[in-house]
């Protein structure tokens, strides 16, 4: 496959994914807001530190407020990351391939930019509930990739789209995790309460995990969700299942059969699934969650640097382009 190919096919998974994750942040946070006290803030800040995008926030806007968060998160094209951003590049990658795309596919990705677009040209948007919205852009984004499980062929072109998901819902679940962290620095002293109760159960459901969690681990306590979000082996939002995916995505495409690394890429991919898979909850408390997800979000960014160094050689402005947006 041509490396130009196969890098469109890896961004475009990574595009759809930050989209759908990003939806999901609001969403979330919006039905955290029904839940909290009245008389207490409602919290938007963390949602911009947990992306990372704070300096480039603070450059354009003097406040936190509800208006101001979802203008940059969803619709604002200066920033990269925003949903309109990431479906617009999606769309972009998807253009630039099209010929190794299925018709459906391309028809519905069409359809979901100019639903967002569309929604980004209107005036009034903040005075509405927009909890339709993100949900509306989650399931279309969730038909993209049934049609993609049910009608693309296995071939290298389908890993390096589930490559470029996995490492970027890996990256992502880390970073709703790290939401709690920046919820609860105004005050510790909610720790243990109701109210951190709430926020927990805000983080599982942000993942489509409240259920699921509930099943295996019953009551919410905050080691077992940390556990379950980075470390459980059998939940595919999970970090430690998106990391062990991405890993035989690239043993996939080199053709590697054996337990080792061909490339920097298996290798940087595979130290990490080690280290996970052999992490208990009790080291990432022990090294302070923000810490732990700091130096795991590092790791991850590596590995996307290592399967370009392998995999993507041509230096086209495009290619520059998807880069940048890591």
């Amino acid at each position: 496959m041509l490396s130009r190919v196969a890098n469109s096919i890896y961004w475009l998974g990574r595009y759809l994914e930050r989209a759908e994750n990003y939806a999901r942040f609001l969403d979330v946070n919006f039905n955290l807001m029904l839940d909290l006290p009245q008389d207490l803030k409602a919290q938007w800040e963390p949602l911009i530190f947990a992306t990372g995008d704070q300096d480039l926030f603070a450059k354009k806007y003097s406040e936190f407020d509800r208006r101001s968060v979802i203008h940059f998160l969803t619709f604002d094209l200066d920033n990269p990351n925003s949903i309109f951003s990431s479906v617009s590049f999606a769309r972009e990658n998807a253009r630039v391939i099209r010929e190794n795309l299925t018709k459906e596919t391309w028809e519905y990705l069409n359809e979901l930019y100019h639903f967002v677009k569309k929604r980004a040209e209107k005036k009034d948007f903040g005075k509405e509930d927009p909890r339709v919205f993100f949900e509306s852009i989650k399931n279309q984004i969730l038909l993209l990739y049934g049609l993609a499980d049910s009608t693309v062929a296995r071939t290298e072109g389908w890993h390096f789209r589930q490559l470029g998901m996995y490492l970027e819902r890996a990256d992502k679940t880390s970073r709703m995790v790290d939401v709690k962290y920046h919820m609860l620095l105004p005050s510790p002293n909610w720790v243990g309460t109701p109210l951190d109760f709430l926020h927990w159960t805000a983080l599982l459901k942000s993942v489509t995990a409240f259920n699921t969690y509930r099943r295996l681990y019953g009551n919410i306590e905050p080691s077992a969700v940390v556990e379950f979000l980075l470390l459980n082996k059998y939940f595919p939002r999970s970090v430690f299942f998106c990391i062990k995916e991405a890993e035989r995505c690239l043993h996939n495409i080199s053709g590697n059969r054996d337990t080792g690394f061909h490339n920097s890429a298996e290798k940087s991919v595979g130290e990490l699934r080690s280290k996970l898979e052999f992490t208990d909850v009790e080291e990432i408390i022990q090294v302070g969650l923000h810490e732990y997800i700091d130096q795991l979000q590092v790791k991850i960014n590596q590995i996307s640097d290592r399967i370009n160094d392998n995999f993507f050689q041509i230096k086209d402005n495009f290619s520059h382009q998807n880069s940048a947006q890591e």
